[in-house]
């Protein structure tokens, strides 16, 4: 069976055993502060297990795509060592929300492995789990038995908390769960070891491919379990393992789910994949990273330096620096592979053949980008190696070869290869020491830690704030949290008109009130599909009856932004074309900002047609036209568009101003009059292919146009009050452009005659015609005389000046082509002589400069200089 055929059969089967067929969410996690990345086929349903959100379809199959990084066997610096481990994987799976538990679930996961893909059963294990004596959880006996039915004792094998106990988090729903591993091992070496002894113990052809995880517990802050109202099934089974054990492969990247992406690398490249072991490592790299980078970028996720956007550009670089490294690409490569991967997976998940064009040039950017770092990283990096050589050190120190890293994203491992070519050796526990620094830093800064929820009453929360920005309300529950050594409360309210943070807009601060007291909420956040008000004090009676009240100002200033940026997307489309989508917002009453796909710079005409469109609409005055609760085909009939990476249900909310027609769940002002004006303040790339447009409305406006009109009074001042401003500055600059040429003239003239003076004072010592100087001149001009010298003076010469220009000292050499070939080498030289300059430098071989911090030590240096070369 192809991959495509098992996919299909997965999904059908279930479709047959009655569960909805649904689509995989975005592989990039919106609006859940505990994710970036789907990294487990159950985060779509993670608010059903929690009880946030009501059951729509008990029963439930897809494919969904995941993204690990980081956990168990998932550390990226080994995806593409071994076979079977990947950054993105697509994981199937099937779930029972209070319907059918252990007893279907193991049958018919057996009837799909044996039965339908044929699966030899003398290859299969299953592990139940043993209970656990901390937690007061017994052994799973019931998924014993079950197994029975299908395999002997030898077979079925039990397993600890760690293997057989599957956790949300530290917190949260949890129960039992029964791996089920294949033994894809030779005959020989079946007879040879016993398989059941190399379950889970990491033997790349002893694997888990199918985990039934059943949710009965529920773990609380303290660590203590208790029972979840209802009891579901979460399974999850790895496709690519399963594609590999269908095809009687010993390898993921042998199946056809990436040996296509293989063959091309291997084209593209000129080399064989099977020859070199680490050729074959750089195209399984390059193959399993494109597919996250690929699928990231069409669920909306840029690369950039932060958050789930650096993590993106951290897995691009990496494949990038392996094509470089071993594959010998010095020029974007991986966007060559996109139609590849569009043709393998583009009908299974349409975002990809939709985005393609976007995704290929934001890959072809970012390794065009990375190609320079690595080229300017090597150029750093040889400078690191000269300064421990010129110290007599064989190591180079990890703290400098960490910011190396850090700063200019060039990786340890390249770093290693270059400095024992060098002769030299990276010193890694310096290295390991400041990363584990850098983690420390960063764990201490996101730490947060959080009590259990303590219930007040039962109760659904209901969002009254599209219509009002008070309600009467009770608290339903709350909890205390800490997070960078700040305390505060999360407060769930039974009606609220503060809108949380999502989609792009900022949450509401407000105040809840009661007879006695006034507790202020500083800000309203979404977790797990609740809407928690942030607060740095309990009320002092928690059973009290509340009035809840937004900032209403601060309220209509974000919903008149939030509307502009409607308004900005019609416009953006109507002047640049339907080609234009929407990639991202921010949302505040202060400013607003909006990202689309664009592949040029907009020019000043453009931005003033679409600032006249959207002013257009807000003197329109057009009122708000809100579909609240309507079908997703209807919405889209309307006109509505759909974002890639965003996950919409089956019913959904439309807001219309006039020929603006948008899914939206936010907040908005009732009609676009109330914007006042909109005004564009800035226009810029942040990626290959996509635009930023930051612009303000309303009072905003106001403070905008109010700086404008200051910059220009204070011109206007400076220029003496001139009623021209224009005519009077075209004027002094084309009076400083003289003022320019004539200084440049008399500079160049006061440098020929100090070259001359200096010519008359070359004396050879030793058979080398040489001039070695301290003057009181800036380091431009003593690189322009040097060089100007030895063109003139082609014979066993060199010229050495030491360079003070207000305090900065500056060494500049410069060596004839016959010196050089005799061994001299001026890069070296420099490099030695700076440390009495408490400097750097570095160069070529016949002409280098250092710069430094100490100009005491100039004479020491000249000194040095002399010596090295005259001696």
């Amino acid at each position: 069976m192809t991959s495509k055929e098992i996919r299909t059969a997965f999904l059908e089967f279930f479709k047959n055993k009655e569960h909805q067929i649904v689509p995989s969410a975005p592989m990039t996690v919106r609006n859940d502060p505990t994710l970036m990345f789907t990294n487990a086929g159950m985060n779509q349903f993670k608010d059903i297990f929690l009880g946030n959100e009501p059951v729509k379809s008990k029963r439930i199959a897809d494919t969904q795509k995941c993204l690990r990084v980081s956990g168990k066997h998932n550390d990226l610096e080994e995806v593409g060592h071994d076979t079977y481990h990947h950054t993105m994987f697509e994981m199937l799976g099937n779930w029972s929300f209070g319907d059918y538990f252990k007893k279907e679930a193991i049958d018919w996961a057996w009837e799909l492995l044996h039965g339908v893909f044929g699966i030899p059963a003398d290859r299969l294990y299953a592990t139940v789990f043993e209970g656990s004596e901390a937690d007061g959880t017994e052994k799973d006996v019931e998924a014993l038995e079950l197994w029975k039915k299908y395999l002997p004792a030898n077979r079925i094998l039990l397993g600890n908390k760690k293997d057989n106990f599957w956790e949300m988090g530290d917190a949260g729903p949890c129960g039992p769960c029964s791996e089920i591993h294949i033994d894809l091992r030779s005959d020989d070496e079946r007879q040879a070891v016993d398989g059941a002894t190399l379950v889970n113990c990491d033997n790349p052809l002893v694997i888990e491919i199918w985990n039934l995880v059943f949710m009965q517990f529920n773990r609380k802050a303290d660590g203590a379990l208790e029972s979840l109202p209802a009891r579901h099934v979460d399974t999850g089974m790895g496709f690519e393992r399963l594609c590999m054990a269908i095809q009687n492969k010993t390898s993921n990247y042998d199946t056809d789910v990436f040996q296509p992406l293989i063959r091309r690398i291997a084209q593209l490249s000129g080399k064989r994949y099977g020859d070199r072991r680490d050729a074959d490592i750089a195209m399984r790299v390059v193959a399993d990273h494109l597919r996250a980078i690929a699928f990231s970028i069409a669920d909306g996720q840029l690369p950039s330096n932060v958050k789930a956007g650096y993590v993106i550009r951290r897995i691009l670089r990496r494949a990038v620096r392996y094509g470089y490294t071993f594959l010998g690409f010095d020029s974007p490569f991986i966007c060559r592979l996109v139609q590849i991967l569009v043709d393998e997976m583009g009908d299974t998940f349409p975002e990809l053949r939709s985005q393609q064009e976007l995704i290929e040039k934001v890959i072809g950017e970012e390794e065009a980008s990375f190609l320079r770092t690595l080229e300017n990283g090597i150029v750093m990096l040889d400078k690191l190696a000269g300064d421990s050589r010129a110290q007599g050190k064989t190591t180079v120190a990890g703290n400098a070869i960490f910011v190396l890293y850090d700063t200019y994203g060039f990786p340890f491992d390249l770093t290693e290869l270059i400095l024992r070519e060098q002769g030299l050796v990276a010193d890694r526990a310096g290295f390991d020491a400041e990363m584990q620094k850098q983690k420390e830093r960063a764990r201490n800064a996101s730490s947060v830690e959080t009590d259990d929820w303590v219930a007040l009453r039962e109760g659904e929360q209901e969002f009254t704030g599209y219509d009002t920005l008070t309600a009467e309300t009770q608290i339903l529950r709350y909890r205390k949290v800490k997070q960078k050594n700040r305390e505060f409360y999360q407060l769930v309210l039974a009606q609220t008109p503060l809108y949380a943070e999502m989609g792009g807009q900022t949450g509401d601060s407000g105040w809840l009130r009661s007879a006695t007291e006034t507790v202020e909420i500083f800000d309203t956040r979404k977790e797990n599909n609740l809407s928690v008000h942030l607060v740095s004090q309990l009320p002092a009676s928690l059973d009290a009856v509340f009035c809840v009240e937004a900032d209403a100002s601060r309220r209509r200033a974000t919903e008149c932004n939030h509307t502009a940026t409607h308004l900005l997307h019609a416009a953006l489309r109507q002047t640049l074309g339907t080609h234009v989508e929407q990639k991202g917002s921010y949302v505040s009453s202060e400013t607003l900002r909006f990202d689309f796909s664009h592949y040029q710079k907009l020019s000043d005409g453009e931005l003033r047609q679409i600032e006249r469109i959207v002013n257009a609409a807000v003197r329109e005055n057009i009122p708000l036209d809100e579909h609240r609760s309507i079908a997703i085909e209807e919405a889209k009939a309307m006109g509505a568009m759909a974002l890639f990476g965003e996950k919409y249900g089956d019913r959904v909310r439309v807001v219309r101003f006039g020929n603006s027609v948008e899914l939206c769940g936010g907040t908005h002002t009732s009609r676009t009059g109330n914007i006042g004006m909109f005004r564009i303040v800035n226009e810029g790339s942040i990626a290959a292919g996509i635009r930023r447009i930051e612009a303000v409305t309303a009072k905003n406006c106001d403070e905008y146009f109010y700086v404008q009109q200051d910059i220009l009074a204070e011109i206007r001042n400076m220029l003496n009050n001139s009623p021209n401003l224009v005519q009077t500055m075209h004027k002094m600059f084309d009076e400083n452009h003289e003022l320019k040429k004539m200084i440049d003239e008399l500079r160049r003239e006061k440098i020929a005659a100090l070259k001359a003076r200096l010519a008359e004072q070359i004396r050879n010592v030793d058979g080398i015609n040489s001039l070695i100087v301290d003057l009181r001149i800036p380091s431009d001009a003593a690189k322009e005389i040097a060089l100007q010298l030895r063109s003139e003076h082609l014979d066993r010469f060199v010229v050495a000046i030491a360079g003070n220009d207000g305090g900065k000292p500056s060494l500049t050499l410069a060596l004839s082509d016959d010196l050089v070939q005799e061994g001299l080498d001026a890069a070296k030289i420099i490099r030695s002589a700076a440390r009495h300059i408490q400097g750097g430098g570095g160069g070529q071989p016949h002409f280098a400069t250092a710069g430094g911090k100490n100009p005491d030590g100039l004479i020491a240096a000249i000194n040095e200089i002399r010596l090295m070369i005259c001696d």
